[in-house]
């Protein structure tokens, strides 16, 4: 892709990352209102540009744009609009947020580094590998985070989920708080960023066709007029 080559901060880059920034922004906090599974957890749409900022931009833009999910989500916790999100902020505020930036920020630059390597082979399966490997490491990131605040979750679950009260704690996360989730954003991600990535790819070969031909016009346009002048000579 085009716009890879030149430095990442060019004027091109930095305008596509503004518009997959605001996405991410606007989808999470459509995606906030959407609640899935019985702990009061959100769908995450953020993951499919998340995903395409990886993918079209390398590792670095899915750092920048992972740690803006993880921020928003951490702002829904602050406000109260998820209400899972800040009884746990407020109960263990560190590993809270530890957890939510980084499994945002590794998801996006862990899925450009694996892009740019398996890209060399089959374009088209790195994206689906990049597409898949963003909400594993989203889930695994939250697992891992949701260990360490299992006395926080334990007492969220014996006021808030009493069916799975008394049940050991990786059940809970697993079942209780993942499993819906997980499969939800893993289809989205498989459909939505190869399906995106495809568009981009086709539009962004006409834009550079369209480019491409214009010089020719001019010089077309430039030798006439100087056969013309010539004539007059």
């Amino acid at each position: 892709m085009e716009w890879k080559r030149g430095k990442f901060f060019s004027a091109r880059n930095i305008a596509f990352l503004a518009v997959l920034v605001a996405l991410v922004v606007v989808l999470q906090l459509w995606g906030s209102t959407i609640p899935v599974g019985a702990g009061g957890l959100n769908l995450s749409f953020v993951l499919v540009p998340l995903t395409l900022g990886a993918i079209l931009l390398g590792p670095i833009a899915g750092l920048i744009l992972g740690f803006v999910f993880g921020f928003v989500v951490l702002m829904t916790g602050v406000t109260g609009a998820n209400f899972f999100t800040a009884y746990v902020l407020n109960d263990s505020p560190f590993f809270t947020t530890v957890t939510v930036l980084l499994k945002g920020m590794a998801a996006g630059f862990v899925a450009g580094i694996l892009y740019n390597v398996i890209k060399k082979k089959n374009k088209y399966v790195a994206v689906f590998v990049a597409a898949a490997v963003v909400p594993i490491i989203n889930t695994g990131i939250f697992i891992l985070g949701a260990l360490c605040m299992s006395g926080s979750l334990n007492t969220f679950v014996s006021s808030y989920m009493p069916d799975f009260a008394g049940r050991n704690i990786m059940y809970i996360i697993i079942v209780g708080l993942v499993t819906v989730n997980f499969f939800i954003e893993l289809a989205i991600n498989l459909i939505c960023a190869p399906a995106l990535y495809t568009v981009e790819t086709v539009v962004e070969k006409q834009i550079l066709r369209k480019y491409k031909k214009q010089p020719q016009k001019e010089e077309n346009q430039s030798e006439k007029s100087e056969v013309k002048y010539d004539n007059l000579s």
